[in-house]
């Protein structure tokens, strides 16, 4: 069974926010009005990401701005978002949040997208074990309990990322694209590769799944839905899930200045 969650969810408010989700290979940006997720829009490989931002937020007044950053922090970006809303939020591990993830573990380090992921899950399904996977550039597996606590998690590499270490790392394998169709043993070059990676990250995923068969499991990132298609147990896929996070934020600290 396959559950789909749609972007556009939750809360009931009457503030403009602009949400910012800035992850390793590209940027999403979208406006949260009455509760609704506007369009998302997502930025080209290697396009100016600060041009990209203020392109989409134009004149337009908010309320409050959410930025999710895992890369090196831009102060110059933060200063000039910061102008343009009543409240600027950079999320990190202490930030404070609608529900408290009460980490068990020191979370100094952790990245924005994957507290934003963690806090929408936990919001969406309270009192529920929850695993979720976030198929991007890596591979992110959080772990959040019944209580809602953020209990860890595991990084590996993502679909592309693999194959892109097998082209680097080696003199003669190429750089190949994912396909839907391959045979489960490979007969040449490129199906090889793509059995091995592929299958690879199938068995990983569904040994955590396995491990853990009263979790609900989520997925999330570029690549969740080619993934989801492949399981055969019951999958809730949510695209935009650290965009549904910062929704939550927004409209939390747009409250608290009202």
């Amino acid at each position: 069974m396959l559950c789909i969650f749609a972007a556009e969810i939750y809360y009931i408010c009457k503030v403009v926010n602009f949400l910012i989700d800035l992850g390793n290979t590209n940027c999403k940006v979208a406006f949260e009005e009455e509760g609704v997720l506007d369009e998302i829009y997502r930025s080209t490989h290697g396009e100016d990401i600060p041009s990209f931002i203020f392109s989409h937020l134009g004149d337009r007044e908010v309320d409050v701005i959410v930025f999710s950053n895992v890369r090196e922090e831009n102060a110059e970006l933060n200063a000039m978002l910061e102008k343009r809303c009543r409240k600027f939020v950079l999320l990190d591990y202490l930030t404070e949040l609608p529900v408290d993830l009460n980490y068990q573990f020191p979370a100094k380090g952790l990245g924005a997208d994957r507290i934003a992921g963690a806090l929408a899950v936990a919001m969406m399904f309270p009192g529920k074990e929850c695993i979720k996977f976030d198929f991007g550039t890596a591979l992110t597996v959080d772990f959040i309990n019944k209580e809602g606590t953020l209990v860890g998690g595991n990084i590996s590499l993502g679909l592309t990322s693999r194959f892109r270490a097998l082209n680097t790392f080696t003199k003669r394998l190429p750089l190949i694209k994912p396909v839907e169709d391959f045979p489960e043993i490979g007969v040449n070059t490129d199906t090889a590769m793509t059995a091995g990676v592929v299958l690879g990250l199938i068995f990983e995923v569904k040994g955590y799944i396995e491990k853990n068969p009263e979790s609900t499991i989520v997925f999330t990132g570029g690549d969740a839905f080619y993934f989801a298609k492949k399981m055969k147990s019951a999958i809730f896929v949510a695209p935009n899930l650290v965009l549904m996070g910062l929704a939550q934020i927004a409209d939390y600290y747009a409250q608290k200045q009202n």
